[in-house]
């Protein structure tokens, strides 16, 4: 098999796998009678461990040649860990699994941009982020659609074990990429001249203005959007829309095929422009969200559902090309683009694991249609950073000799 095919279909395959329960994990839980609040604080408690884990393991990335073996060991571990809350849905075995995935999940991302980046070099990196996430999305709707229908026919834990079929298909996908395919030093960020020797302190990464306002901007976005989906689901739960797997199934099958083109139109736009724009639009595009969503569920709208998902896709397919993007072309030739991406990563994992806390708490408190206009105000927060930060977008670089970080320039 083609390493490059192999590689699309383990983002097919993945999709499933790293973001584990994604959404479901909250319709389960409430179905075993936790409150929004308890969900919430479960999912946080999740999130703060994969944060703390996540730039250890973008340097473990960064350092190891067995990029493939932290795929399959991650993934094992987000089936093992799912597997533990079916069987035990009380709140200690839910807080321990839901860390261990979170964990897991923070090896997943830079190894698969790694990967990515050790396959096709910067030259194609954009072009073939573009089809990870195309792929990616493919995948997430793929297994939306059967959740749906096996969560509504078998019930939720239906759920479960097609999980473990994605991750089988993801351990399988990762095996056949060629280990002599990967180029090593690319996929760390090194130039064709530098060495492993001269790759910049990864602390040194802290001090670059560029990227530390990235990782601000990626953070409050995040806080503003992590919530929003598993909040908007159990929304329509609560006023008994319908069944809980076909509407949760709903809501991420649409959002998953806007995103698709998304990707695909937020690769061309980075190869003849940067990343700007394309920050721009995914930063506009979550307010507007919150504001349809609390009329949605304000007015109890029916159809609310299809633009805030649409807008969902938006934001995030916009985003996921351009999180791995942007930090890989302000680090270019510093060898810490895994690490670099941790950073980034460890800010969204922060907003994103309170974002479920934050929206919870509101929900609990004032409802559902307030916790999604606090959500979207975060969101507009995340814009006005990004715009007076600098609005860095990857246009182009330069930087001093290693170890003097912080001279990026976009």
């Amino acid at each position: 098999m083609n390493s490059i095919f192999a590689l699309s279909a383990l983002n097919l395959f993945l999709s499933d796998v790293r973001d584990g329960l994604g959404p479901f994990l909250g319709v389960f839980l409430q179905e075993k009678s936790w409150t929004p609040a308890e969900i919430g604080l479960v999912m946080t408690i999740g999130g703060l461990a994969g944060m703390v884990a996540t730039v250890p393991m973008g340097a473990l990335v960064d350092a190891s040649r067995a990029k493939r073996a932290i795929v399959v060991i991650g993934s094992i571990v987000v089936i093992l860990a799912s597997v533990a809350i079916l069987l035990a849905p009380q709140f200690g075995v839910v807080a321990v699994a839901q860390a261990l995935n979170s964990i897991a999940a923070a090896a997943l991302g830079p190894a698969v941009a790694g990967l990515t980046l050790g396959l096709v070099g910067p030259a194609g990196f954009d072009r073939q982020l573009g089809r990870n996430e195309a792929f990616n999305h493919a995948g997430n709707i793929i297994a939306a659609i059967l959740a749906g229908v096996l969560g509504w026919w078998l019930g939720l834990p239906a759920v479960f074990a097609l999980m473990g079929a994605m991750a089988v298909g993801s351990i399988l996908s990762v095996m056949a990429i060629k280990r002599s395919d990967i180029d090593h030093d690319a996929a760390r960020g090194l130039d064709d001249s530098a060495t492993e020797k001269s790759a910049e302190p990864w602390t040194a990464l802290l001090r670059d203005r560029y990227l530390m306002v990235v990782a601000l901007t990626f953070g409050l976005f995040h806080l503003g959007n992590g919530a929003m989906l598993p909040l908007f689901g159990q929304a329509m739960v609560a006023r008994g829309a319908g069944d809980p797997s076909a509407l949760t199934a709903t809501t991420v099958v649409i959002a998953q095929a806007t995103m698709i083109p998304m990707a695909l139109l937020a690769a061309r736009m980075a190869q003849g422009g940067g990343y700007r724009l394309v920050l721009l639009l995914a930063l506009a595009a979550l307010p507007l969200r919150g504001l349809i969503a609390a009329g949605s569920a304000f007015w109890e709208v029916p159809w609310g559902v299809f633009p805030v998902q649409v807008l969902d896709g938006v934001g995030a397919g916009l985003l996921g090309v351009a999180t791995p993007g942007i930090v890989a072309r302000i680090l270019a030739g510093t060898g810490r683009f895994n690490v670099g991406l941790a950073v980034v990563m460890t800010a969204q994992g922060i907003g994103a694991s309170l974002s479920t806390t934050l929206g919870g708490l509101v929900a609990q408190e004032f409802g559902y249609a307030a916790a999604f206009i606090a959500l979207g105000a975060v969101a507009a927060l995340a814009g006005v950073v990004y715009i007076v930060g600098g609005s860095p977008g990857g246009e182009a670089k330069s930087r001093a000799p290693a170890g003097a970080a912080g001279t990026a320039s976009a």
